[in-house]
């Protein structure tokens, strides 16, 4: 059965969903299946996130997994708006220092720069060394156990071991890969290089077709462990030894303390209002104020007044969000280190606004923490239940497969993370013991009326910020649907400077006239949308066209 990832070549279509009893959206049919039998059983809807989240860990095992991190950005059935970030930092001995010495004393030092990934370097001796992308120096502190812990016992009805069941099952009894997840999945023969990493995650070598059926065991045994056990087992138990077990061996820093210092947090989200709706986001360390900043700039200079199809609409939004990156990518950090400026100000945006004019901005000059998380993808959830609870979830470990690691027998690929990290002592981002990185991870919660509100989030790296402002102008200045709002095509502005369209998208030679360096991509490279809206009595679905996903209610 073919494995190329062309959706082009589908005409299928999709239409929002609607439901009473609750709403699941997601990127993989079998995860959206195990949240709603999780809301049919009764739990709400953050038990069934979690359910949901560990089933992709599985079913999705190409962009998340219990080796990463894990957010949540939630509307309660009483009306509070929360969140809850559980990301890992780096071990107490990953200072620049040890890390830069680390890396040039590694005779394979190259190994973790593959040329096919667009990240090698020509010398490893070099002062301009930057943060490997796949190695045991990329590996964070993990924070999705605790934290999907976490989410079940300060927000659930249920129990960590209720909501693992389906993921378990999946894992142990197996299921059929789907196309899309199958297309990611060709490139783990390249990055594993262990034996019990190819056995954990290769079928006699190869990656699994789209239709084969496949058992995760190792993995489904963790998760049994963890169901039995508790998260503890993953910072201060037997799974946690062999994490630090593994980065140790491969010449990284991690240890057992560093995990069980690790605690989730639940923070208050930041916010803007954009022409009368209200978009909450996670603040640094993510970039949540990347995408408030650009609506802000965005509803400054009237983008959402220009015709749909219009290249002057573009223009004005790419404008905004270039301005926002230029300034999130280079100030967002762990608070805890570095003070994050307001950049989610509306007065702020005013002075920003005044640079923009008729033609691009030409020097883009972003303070980029790394390339490497340009096009990084993973996955994204969101679900609401008939008591009014409704939470955008993010489970990821940055991009793919992680860093290449996973850890002994136990299943658990683990995160490259730590690649977002800077080794230039002087960036705010950059790389000290205890410190989280800059996270690309941003799932968000629209208020549109009192009784109207919406849980999406856009996956994929640089993708997501810019995907949030166009959902959100999609829906509050278009008036669109939700699935029409995630169908419609979409641009992005790219770190070099370019702006990337779909090749469906209209008025590409109006772009260029306006000094834009327009690149036609692919579906894969403009994200992963979930949306899950909940207004009066009626929960409305919709889910990314562009990946194998579903919107499921009942």
């Amino acid at each position: 059965m073919s494995t190329d990832y062309d959706l082009d070549r589908f005409d299928s279509r999709r239409s929002s969903v609607h439901a009473t009893g609750g709403m699941v959206a997601t990127s993989q049919p079998l995860a959206a299946q195990a949240g709603l039998s999780i809301l049919e059983d009764g739990g709400n809807a953050f038990d069934a996130a979690v359910a949901t989240a560990a089933a992709l860990n599985v079913v999705e095992p190409t962009s998340t997994g219990l080796g990463g991190d894990v957010f949540a950005l939630y509307r309660t059935a009483d009306g509070e708006v929360g969140a809850m970030r559980a990301c890992g930092s780096a071990p107490a001995e990953a200072t620049i220092e040890n890390v830069t010495r680390s890396v040039q004393e590694r005779e394979n030092a190259a190994d973790w720069y593959p040329e096919s990934r667009g990240y090698a370097v020509d010398d490893t001796t070099s002062d301009d060394l930057e943060m490997p992308f796949l190695g045991p120096h990329a590996v964070t502190v993990p924070g999705t156990a605790r934290g999907w812990e976490a989410t079940v016992e300060e927000l659930g009805t249920l129990t960590l071991a209720d909501v693992l069941e389906p993921a378990i099952h999946y894992a142990l009894e197996g299921y059929p890969v789907s196309e899309v997840i199958s297309y990611y999945w060709q490139g783990a023969p390249r990055l594993f290089t262990d034996d019990h990493a190819r056995e954990a995650y290769l079928f006699d070598g190869e990656a699994p077709d789209p239709g084969q059926v496949v058992t995760l065991e190792r993995l489904g045994e963790s998760m049994r462990t963890i169901a039995e056990e508790g998260a503890d087992v993953v910072y201060e138990g037997e799974i946690g030894e062999a994490i630090a077990d593994e980065v140790q061996s491969k010449g990284g820093f991690l240890t057992i303390s560093d995990l069980a210092a690790f605690e989730p947090e639940f923070i208050e989200p930041v916010s803007t209002s954009y022409n009368g709706a209200e978009i909450f986001e996670l603040p640094p360390n993510n970039q949540g104020l990347i995408a408030l900043e650009a609506l802000n700039i965005a509803e400054e200079i009237g983008a959402g007044d220009h015709a749909y199809d219009s290249p002057e609409r573009v223009h004005a939004f790419a404008e905004a969000t270039k301005l926002a990156f230029i300034d999130g990518h280079h100030y967002i950090t762990d608070p805890d280190y570095e003070t994050v400026p307001p950049l989610a100000s509306k007065d702020y945006a005013r002075e920003r606004a005044a640079a923009i004019g008729e033609r691009a901005i030409q020097d883009p000059a972003v303070g980029v923490p790394t390339k490497a998380a340009e096009d990084a993808d993973t996955v994204l959830l969101t679900v609401g239940d008939a008591e009014g609870n409704l939470v955008s979830y993010i489970n990821s470990r940055f991009a793919g497969f992680g860093s290449g690691l996973v850890a002994g027998d136990t299943g658990i690929a683990l995160q490259n993370r730590g690649a977002s990290f800077s080794l230039d002592p002087e960036h705010p981002n950059r790389l000290e013991p205890g410190k989280r990185p800059f996270h690309t991870l941003v799932p968000a919660i629209a208020k549109f009326d009192e009784d109207d509100w919406a849980a999406f989030g856009v996956m994929g790296g640089y993708m997501q910020p810019q995907g949030h402002v166009q959902v959100v102008s999609n829906l509050v200045d278009y008036g669109m649907g939700a699935q029409e709002a995630l169908d419609a095509p979409r641009w992005r502005y790219r770190e070099e400077g370019s702006l990337g369209v779909e090749e469906r998208f209209p008025n590409q030679t109006g772009l260029v006239r306006k000094g834009h360096d327009v690149q036609v991509f692919p579906p894969v490279m403009f994200g992963g949308a979930q949306l899950v809206r909940h207004t009066g009595d009626v929960l409305t679905g919709a889910t990314e066209p562009r990946k194998d996903g579903q919107a499921v209610g009942f």
